[in-house]
C-alpha cells in the first residue's frame, strides 16, 4: 500500500507540472506589472491566466497540450505580443521605447522560424512586385542591379520547406494560408475545396486564426446573390450539432453582424437559439452577447473607470428619461463625422432629459483626452481598444455603435447612424 501511495503522489505531482512555459522578458524601463495569457478559439481570444512581473519577466505555465496562436496582453500599457505554441517552451524578449513595444525577439526555434516565414511572405506579397518592376530600369551588371537581383531571388526562394514533423503548426498554417488566402495563389480555390478543408481539418483550425478569413473568402467565392445557399451548404456538411459546426455558425453570425447583413445574422442566430443539442462555450458566448443587446432587454450595467462630466459610478447610476449609449473611438472616421452632429443637438437632448454616455475604444490617452474636451456628455474609456471589457458584453463589432435606453435601462432602439438617433428624438 505504501508503494502505491508513493506512486500516486508522484503521478499527482507530475500532473501539476506545466506542459510547457511561456517566458517574456522586458527591459527595466517597461512600466508594467500585469500580463494576461490568451489562447484562441476561431477568432475569439480566450483568457488562460494572469501573471505579475518578477524582475521584469513573466512566466506562464500552461498545464496541457496546446498547438496554435497565443498572445500576451499587458493591460496597463495596452501592449500585445503574439506568438505560436507547438506545445514547447516559448521564449520572447521585448525591446521597449516610451513604454511601447518597439521590437520583439523570438528566442525559441518555432517562433523564430514562424516570424521569418511571415516576414518573407509579407515582403513577397507587397515588395516583390515593386522590385520586379524597378529591375526593368537597372542593368544586372550595376551594383544596384546586382542587389535587386539578389533580393528578388531571395524573396522567390524563401526560407525553404517546413518540416511537418518538426513544426506541425507552422506547416499547417503556411500550407493552408498559401492555398486559401495568399495573394500569390495562382489557382482559384473552389467552394467545395473550402468545405472539405473546414470539414476534414483537425483541431488546429480553431487555434490557427485562419477560420474567419477562410469563411469570408468562401462567402465571397459564392457571390452576394447566393450567400444563404453557400452557408446552408456549408452547415449541412459540417452539422451544427458538432463542435466544429457550432464554431463556424458562431463565426458566421459575427461576420454578418460586422458587415451589417442583418437578415442573414437574424436567420442564423435564430438557428443557433433553436438548437436542441449541447451548446459549446464558443457558441454560447455569441448567444449571450447578442441576447444582452436585444430590443427590450435590460442593458447590462457598466461600472465606469474614470468618468468625465459625471459623478455617477455606473450607467445605472445615471438618471434620465432616456439614455444614448455610444461606443466610439477618436481614430474612427465615421465617429469623426457623426459625433459633431450629436453635439449640435446636445442642448435639445438635455431639454428632453436625455443623457449621452460615450464609451471609447481608444488606446491612446492623449488622443482620447483631446477629443472628449469638445464633448460635454459623460465620457469614459478603459483605453484598451478592442480589448475593452465592454466589446463582448455589448456585442460591439464596429464604431460608432448606438443604443437608446429608457429610464429603466431597457433597450428601446438600436440606431444604425447618428441621423437615426436624431430622428428618434424628432430633432432631424
Amino acid at each position: 500500500m505504501k508503494k502505491i501511495y508513493i506512486l500516486s503522489a508522484v503521478l499527482s505531482a507530475f500532473s501539476l507540472q506545466a506542459q510547457f512555459t511561456v517566458s517574456v522578458q522586458a527591459p527595466v524601463d517597461f512600466k508594467e506589472q500585469d500580463a494576461i495569457l490568451y489562447t484562441l478559439n476561431g477568432s475569439k481570444d480566450i483568457i488562460v491566466t494572469k501573471e505579475q512581473s518578477k524582475n521584469n519577466a513573466w512566466t506562464f505555465k500552461y498545464p496541457k497540450n496546446y498547438t496554435g496562436m497565443m498572445k500576451v496582453y499587458f493591460p496597463n500599457t495596452n501592449n500585445t505580443v503574439s506568438f505560436i505554441s507547438e506545445n514547447k517552451n516559448v521564449n520572447i524578449k521585448l525591446d521597449i521605447q516610451n513604454n511601447k513595444i518597439k521590437e520583439v525577439t523570438y528566442l525559441d526555434e518555432a517562433n523564430d522560424l514562424m516570424n521569418s516565414l511571415q516576414e518573407g511572405s509579407q515582403k513577397k506579397e507587397l515588395i516583390l512586385p515593386a522590385l520586379t518592376q524597378i529591375k526593368e530600369y537597372y542593368k544586372d551588371n550595376t551594383e544596384f542591379g546586382k542587389a535587386l537581383k539578389a533580393e528578388i531571388g531571395r524573396l522567390l526562394t524563401g526560407v525553404g520547406e517546413v518540416n511537418a514533423t518538426n513544426h506541425p503548426f507552422i506547416y499547417y498554417y503556411n500550407t493552408n494560408y498559401n492555398k486559401f488566402l495568399s495573394n500569390n495563389t495562382n489557382n482559384k480555390v473552389s467552394q467545395d475545396e473550402v468545405i472539405n478543408f473546414l470539414d476534414k481539418s483537425g483541431d488546429m483550425l480553431e487555434t490557427s486564426s485562419l477560420l474567419r478569413p477562410v469563411l469570408v473568402a468562401y462567402l465571397n467565392a459564392g457571390g452576394n446573390a447566393n450567400v444563404t445557399g453557400s452557408v446552408d451548404k456549408l452547415l449541412d456538411r459540417l452539422k451544427v450539432e458538432t463542435p466544429r459546426g457550432q464554431t463556424v455558425l458562431s463565426e458566421l453570425i459575427d461576420i454578418f453582424d460586422v458587415y451589417e447583413m442583418n437578415e442573414l445574422k437574424d436567420k442564423y442566430l435564430n438557428l443557433a437559439k433553436n438548437l436542441k443539442c449541447t451548446i459549446t462555450d464558443r457558441l454560447a458566448s455569441t448567444l449571450k452577447s447578442n441576447a444582452n443587446v436585444e430590443l427590450g432587454a435590460a442593458f447590462p450595467n457598466y461600472k465606469f473607470q474614470s468618468p468625465i462630466n459625471s459623478t455617477a459610478k455606473s450607467i445605472y447610476d445615471v438618471k434620465a428619461d432616456k439614455k444614448v449609449i455610444i461606443f466610439w473611438s477618436s481614430t474612427c472616421s465615421h465617429c469623426e463625422s457623426e459625433l459633431p452632429q450629436l453635439l449640435t443637438k446636445y442642448n435639445d437632448l438635455k431639454t428632453k432629459n436625455v443623457q449621452i454616455i460615450g464609451l471609447s475604444l481608444d488606446t491612446d490617452k492623449d488622443s482620447y483626452t483631446k477629443k472628449i474636451a469638445a464633448f460635454p456628455w459623460i465620457n469614459d474609456s478603459e483605453l484598451k481598444g478592442w480589448n475593452s471589457s465592454y466589446t463582448d458584453t455589448y456585442n460591439v463589432h464596429a464604431t460608432p455603435t448606438y443604443f437608446i435606453l429608457d429610464a429603466n435601462n431597457k433597450i428601446i432602439s438600436k440606431p444604425d447612424h447618428v441621423g437615426d438617433v436624431l430622428e428618434y428624438f424628432k430633432l432631424k
